[in-house]
């Protein structure tokens, strides 16, 4: 059995065994008020297992399988796979993680999407600079004004 296989076996009895945690086991201890919730805390596990198993499934019978790919990665061959993307990429998340606080959330999140874009190699600066900053707002909005979980939209030296 090919190496595929095995993962998707693999990842189809770990779907199963979170699918039975949450069917049977995750609800027996709701409160009987989250009882008349339409949604209940197991809701989102129960979709997931179902979506592994079906995956897993699909994996394992060979449906996916198109045309057989002749090339693999040549281990000697690295430069040129764009690996300095990658690893700018990698160093752009680190210093967005530890500017959110210090430079606001409106900020940092604009500035991390303009830059990862600019490094992936867009260069259409008239779309990517207004929907990084619509991006930004939309989620700010839904975090803090809907979910109404406190982020701090602005750099920490402006008082906000």
């Amino acid at each position: 059995m090919a190496l595929d296989r095995w993962i998707a076996l693999v990842l189809l009895v770990i779907c199963i065994i979170y699918g039975y945690t949450a069917w049977f086991t995750m609800d027996a201890d709701l409160a009987p008020f989250m009882r008349r919730n339409p949604i209940w805390p197991s809701t989102f596990p129960k979709v997931l297992s179902v979506l592994g198993i079906g995956a897993s499934f699909i994996i394992l019978l060979g449906f996916e399988k198109g045309e057989e790919k002749t090339g693999e990665i040549d281990h000697r061959r690295l430069g040129d796979y764009f690996i300095g993307q990658a690893v700018f990429l990698l160093a752009l998340m680190v210093i967005y993680a530890l500017c959110l606080r210090s430079l606001g959330f409106l900020f940092s999140t604009s500035a991390f999407l303009i830059l990862g874009s600019f490094i992936l190699g867009e260069r259409k600066w008239h779309l990517m600079i207004p929907i990084a900053f619509i991006a930004t707002g939309s989620v700010w909005y839904l975090v803090q004004e809907v979910l109404g979980i406190f982020l701090r939209p602005l750099p920490m030296f402006m008082g906000v």
